[in-house]
């Protein structure tokens, strides 16, 4: 298995990239606007369990890297992980649309934007997925290829998906989202896949 082991590493480390993006939707400081909070509380609460799901998703690569799988059981975590990931980008994305603008200068596009990136994400994801089972697992070089190119997507992915998040959770936005407890679980539990 030593082939595909490397890679399927890389594949881990260019995956805890994307706890980032759920990090982006929390911030510091505080401030008191009813308006805002019950927005972030919204948001937030809607966060924390697809949080905790892409954290899953990222700890079931992780295992996987560190056993001595074979491509298919790889292939299967992967793709389930791939999917899962998907899935909760999309949800973020939903709860952020249906939370409506937040309160402040320039909310509306700082939501909608946030959820065109979401979406974005979701659909990324969702053709990794495809890409991971239409891997060779017959084939063990092969496969390590395909891992390989799979790793330089999620690269790609975890760089290039916080603008419009950031954008987001700037200044009051973040300050409101930080009060909530909710916020504070999905920072700590994405923040602890980063380690």
């Amino acid at each position: 298995m030593e082939g595909t082991k490397p890679v399927n590493k890389k594949l881990a480390a260019a995956l805890s990239g994307g706890a980032v993006l759920v990090l982006a939707l929390s911030g510091c400081g505080g401030d008191d606007n009813d308006k805002l909070d019950s927005w972030a509380k919204q948001v937030c609460d809607a966060v924390q369990p697809q949080a905790k799901k892409i954290e899953s998703a990222n700890a079931a690569i992780q295992k996987e890297t560190s056993d001595n799988s074979t491509p298919k059981d790889v292939q299967k975590t992967d793709a389930q992980a791939f999917q899962d990931m998907s899935d909760a980008y999309k949800a973020i994305g939903t709860a952020v649309n249906k939370a409506g603008a937040p309160d402040v200068e320039n909310g509306e596009k700082k939501q909608k934007d946030a959820v065109k990136e979401l979406n974005a994400i979701s659909t990324a994801y969702a053709s990794l997925k495809k890409q991971v089972d239409g891997l060779d697992t017959k084939d063990q070089s092969k496969f390590a290829d395909g891992l390989k190119d799979i790793a330089t997507e999620l690269d790609k992915l975890s760089q290039s998906g916080n603008d419009a998040l950031r954008n987001l959770e700037e200044g009051e936005v973040g300050q409101a989202m930080a009060q909530q407890s909710s916020c504070k679980a999905a920072t700590a539990s994405a923040g602890a896949t980063q380690s």
